[in-house]
């Protein structure tokens, strides 16, 4: 081989390092741009519990973030095997700050599709849960006092056909 080819192809590597770069870079931008606002998990416009769990749920998806911050992991470890930066621990730095992002967001779904899923069950235990109303029982009380004059009514017209 000659110089002039050599030459050639430090720069042509040189290129291609660089565009490595742009790309773990432009994939980390794009990861970041996935996730969801901060106002949109604290803010909400539902009427109650259940409303504002499901909000918060959709709010916390990752979405993209994830197939982005895969790109980004994949061009910057080529880059790291080829030794194509000279200095990547920006990179590295920026990478693990977004995984912690993206299992902060993952974390917190799971946690709030569990209480989801806790919510409406826990309700109706609530509802169901104590000694019933004086109301309740006044009422039930009556209802027992009807249905036994009524046997009774039906008792003695039985007795007064025979």
């Amino acid at each position: 081989m000659s110089q002039a080819t050599l030459g050639d192809d430090d720069e042509l590597f040189g290129e291609a390092a660089s565009e490595m770069r742009e790309d773990v870079e432009s994939s980390l931008e794009e990861a970041w741009n996935a996730l969801p606002e901060a106002d949109d998990v604290w803010e909400t416009d539902a009427e109650n519990v259940l409303g504002v769990l499901n909000a918060l749920k959709s709010a916390l998806d990752a979405g993209d973030a994830e197939e982005h911050l895969r790109d980004a992991k994949k061009w910057y470890t080529m880059g790291q095997r080829a030794d194509a930066f000279e200095d990547a621990d920006d990179l590295e730095a920026e990478i693990e700050s977004l995984e912690e992002a993206i299992a902060d967001i993952s974390e917190a779904g799971e946690q709030v599709g569990d209480l989801t899923a806790t919510i409406p069950s826990l309700r109706g235990t609530l509802e169901d849960a104590g000694p019933a109303d004086e109301d309740d029982e006044t009422a039930a009380a009556d209802e027992d006092d009807d249905e036994i004059d009524e046997a009774a009514s039906e008792d003695e017209e039985a007795e007064a056909e025979e």
